[in-house]
């Protein structure tokens, strides 16, 4: 049997989609308390445009990039696409884990609804993950690699809400009449 460390290696894929599923629930769920049912979530089938998820509460449209690491582990950057830039309110939201995927904290890159992701095109290239026949690993033009430190921490949901909505998401949408009410 593999340990949690080699798990988390070796099924990284289906880490980031429990992760993902784990998030979107949590979003829903906090918004149902508030009142809030005017939730859309779309998924991107591929992230071509930079982004995993298009979240719409109520018009307030966010093109969303996931990332996950371990709390343990030794990740401090992670590559992002310049496409995330060019779509309306793109920000990143990179999830932090402890080895049982129980939730220690969010770092966030982005603005308000409304404003881009901050400028991230001076950022150093990355590269391609695997090296081709020479050892070399190709450099990725579209793809920038952000540190740690240019992402706030925050700490719950509550506070990526804010992030993701502004104090809009705390407020009741008025109930629309259908025609023939």
């Amino acid at each position: 049997m593999e340990g949690l460390a080699e798990q988390h290696a070796h099924h990284s894929i289906l880490r980031e989609r429990i992760l993902e599923h784990w998030l979107v629930g949590e979003i829903m769920r906090r918004l149902w308390i508030a009142g809030r049912t005017d939730i859309e979530v779309l998924r991107s089938e591929f992230d071509r445009g930079g982004y995993d998820l298009l979240l719409d509460l109520g018009g307030i449209v966010r093109h969303v990039q996931l990332k996950t690491s371990r709390k343990a582990g030794s990740t401090n950057e992670v590559t992002v696409s310049l496409e995330l830039a060019r779509r309306l309110s793109g920000c990143v939201i990179w999830v932090v884990v402890a080895d049982d995927l129980s939730f220690d904290h969010f770092r966030w890159l982005g603005g308000v609804p409304g404003e881009p992701l901050p400028d991230i095109s001076e950022l150093k290239l990355a590269k391609q993950a695997r090296a081709n026949a020479q050892g070399v690993k190709a450099e990725k033009p579209n793809f920038r690699r952000l540190p740690a430190s240019k992402f706030d921490r925050l700490t719950g949901i509550d506070d990526l809400l804010d992030r993701l909505f502004s104090a809009a998401w705390r407020d009741k949408p008025e109930p629309k009449v259908l025609a023939g009410d």
